[in-house]
């Protein structure tokens, strides 16, 4: 098949669109390589997709309507995936109009794009941020999400909405995946793991922030790759879906940093701060849907995946 895949050089974009190209399938990559996080490390993950053939490369800002819509009738797509946006909860407390454009304005021009171009399915990342201030754990598909705490999350209940509305109104299949903390090689550098890791290194101390209690289900990022492709071209899929994506068990956040310290040879110094404005004490996926929907089961826990990571950390600073 012949793949849109948005966000291609980001860290979840490129593990989706390498796989797809494993698979066989031919792939467009579409990136605006934003500084959001270093450019570097997005054009070294791109240079890695244009090594393959069926691979095309093409750099766009999704916010405006008009090269998308070039975009769109320059190649037909038999399913699109949708993966950019503007990440990051604390981010959108300093640069709120970046989510405007990213994560609003873009995803109108993808769902018009595939309107017209009339896409079959639409596969797009939401984010397990959407629950919000929700107590009830694990997060269920079927809870509230009417809470968000910071405009990320409210971005994504919105491409939500959008969605459905879509697919109310044009037919257009959607599938939103809940992403929950997804971690591993090629990682971003805004995430915690990465940033603990160079403080680690350079002997810094790790800020924590809420004194510690914190627990974030981690996924290690083979099994959102899985995820993905399954609510790509899995059949039998209503026509507009939300699924969590999750390793289905929450670590607390000190039990992380003690593994990630153990993998890097160091000691921890730690700062406990308090809970910064945007976050959430916990995340849980509830994943009995994407079980039932996907097929999708996680494998790899996190005393696994973060060795991984630290030995491609290593590997990648080296070059």
């Amino acid at each position: 098949m012949k793949v849109l895949v948005t966000g291609a050089a980001g860290f979840i974009g490129f593990h989706v669109a390498h796989a797809l190209l494993r698979a066989g399938h031919e792939v467009v990559g579409a990136d605006n390589f934003n500084d959001y996080y270093t450019v570097r490390l997005k054009r070294a993950r791109h240079q890695q997709l244009e090594a393959n053939p069926r691979y095309v490369g093409v750099e766009v800002d999704l916010a405006e309507a008009e090269p998308v819509e070039r975009l769109f009738r320059s190649r037909r797509f038999d399913v699109v995936c949708h993966l950019a946006a503007q990440a990051g909860v604390r981010y959108s407390l300093t640069n709120p109009r970046a989510y405007e454009r990213s994560n609003l304005a873009a995803f109108v021009n993808v769902l018009e794009g595939c309107r017209h171009a009339v896409v079959p399915r639409l596969v797009y990342a939401s984010s397990s941020s959407v629950y919000g201030g929700n107590t009830k754990l694990p997060f269920s598909e079927d809870d509230p999400v009417d809470r968000p705490v910071s405009l990320y999350a409210a971005t994504k209940k919105a491409n939500e909405l959008m969605a459905h509305t879509y697919a109310h109104l044009y037919g257009l299949q959607t599938v939103g995946l809940r992403f929950f903390t997804v971690y591993g090689p090629w990682g971003r550098p805004d995430m915690a793991i990465w940033i603990f890791t160079e403080r680690l290194l350079r002997g810094e101390p790790i800020p924590v922030f809420n004194h510690g209690r914190m627990k974030r289900d981690f996924t290690y990022i083979d099994e959102i790759v899985d995820g993905v492709l399954a609510a790509l071209f899995r059949p039998g899929l209503d026509l507009c879906e939300v699924i969590n994506l999750g390793h289905n068990h929450p670590e607390d956040l000190l039990h992380m940093i003690r593994l990630l310290a153990d993998c890097l040879g160091a000691e921890p110094r730690l700062e406990m701060l308090p809970m910064q404005p945007g976050d959430v004490p916990a995340t849980y996926a509830d994943i009995s849907r994407a079980r039932a929907r996907l097929g999708f089961e996680p494998r790899t826990p996190l005393a696994e995946g973060l060795p991984r990571f630290v030995a491609w950390y290593r590997e990648y600073h080296r070059t």
